[in-house]
């Protein structure tokens, strides 16, 4: 964790005694914006100017309609610490995205097995859940303040509606896909954009990039909402992005094979990675929960995005050399 602890926003808020409809509105509110509760109309936020602005304007509204809150500062919520809170939004997004992932298996399940079974508008209704389930995880992303840990795997399974969808014949709905060509030779002092709160497919590939793709390469960390990428830009392990999953791989995978394909030695990492990111034990390798446990230290331990990839790096550049080592 770093040296400095987190600020706060905390909004109070009362309405006047009695049952008000209101109520129900602000809550919703409350949960658009991301905010969690401490107790009964005790709320908090992370203090940033989004946070301020958005209970500014909700107190705003409370006011005016006959209620009464304060907003305040703090570094101290109710006696918790910054860990404990962060734990408490974590849980928050982890329940959204379960609950979009449960929407995701349910469509799986729904689409027919048989693609001449006439059933064409059940697949343009699942076309449309589609876009719904992208706008809900977008919506997700926007609060998720600390990274919630089920949001890869909420991705991951859209994907797999997305490939069922293609295979099934769907003319407007392609497997999300590296939109370069195979050859990274012109990538070069690129900024690369990724989204906030990198973790082991993220760092490793930012590793990767750096090591034999663009030595020179710059890293933006955004909110996974609908990002635009700037002139010189290259997004990846996001939505969307230029390089990303493929299948059942994990971004790392795919520039690994794009970058080195015949290089043992990273391909070994790339098993590890997988492994670790998909949880899937595909490779099963011996090596994978001494290399996951390093990692989730690091990642309890720094905060900032740019000092997890550059800690990582060591990591991986010692893991690349036994591997090297090993082949000899």
């Amino acid at each position: 964790m770093s040296d400095t602890s987190t600020f706060w926003l905390v909004l109070v808020y009362q309405f006047p005694k009695g049952p008000d409809s209101r109520r129900v509105k602000v809550w919703r509110r409350l949960q658009r914006i991301g905010a969690v509760a401490i107790k009964n109309s005790v709320y908090v936020l992370p203090a940033n100017d989004q946070s301020q602005e958005d209970f500014e304007w909700l107190l705003a509204e409370l006011k005016g309609s006959g209620a009464d809150g304060v907003i305040f500062e703090s570094q101290v919520v109710d006696g918790m610490n910054d860990q404990q809170l962060r734990n408490l939004f974590r849980d928050s997004r982890e329940s959204d995205y379960l609950a979009v992932r449960d929407d995701i298996k349910a469509l799986i399940e729904s689409l027919p097995r048989n693609t001449d079974d006439g059933v064409d508008s059940r697949y343009n209704e699942t076309r449309n859940a589609v876009k719904r389930v992208r706008k809900r995880i977008a919506e997700i992303e926007s609060i998720d303040f600390f990274g919630a840990d089920n949001h890869d795997a909420a991705e991951n399974e859209l994907r797999t509606l997305i490939e069922r969808l293609s295979d099934a014949g769907g003319d407007d709905q392609r497997t999300e896909k590296s939109t370069l060509d195979g050859s990274l030779q012109n990538l070069s002092e690129c900024t690369w954009v990724t989204r906030r709160g990198v973790k082991v497919d993220r760092v490793a590939s930012a590793w990767l990039i750096r090591r034999w793709i663009d030595s020179r390469a710059k890293f933006k960390f955004v909110e996974g909402k609908g990002y635009e990428p700037e002139k010189d830009e290259i997004r990846f392990d996001m939505f969307e992005a230029e390089f990303t999953h493929e299948g059942d791989r994990c971004t790392f995978e795919v520039l690994a094979r794009l970058a080195r394909e015949n290089d043992v030695a990273l391909q070994s990492i790339a098993e590890i990675v997988h492994d670790i990111d998909l949880k899937d034990e595909k490779f099963d390798r011996a090596e994978t929960i001494g290399m996951e446990n390093m990692l989730a230290g690091l990642f309890a331990s720094v905060d900032d995005d740019n000092e997890r990839i550059n800690s990582a790096g060591v990591l991986f550049d010692n893991l690349y050399r036994f591997f090297e080592i090993s082949q000899r």
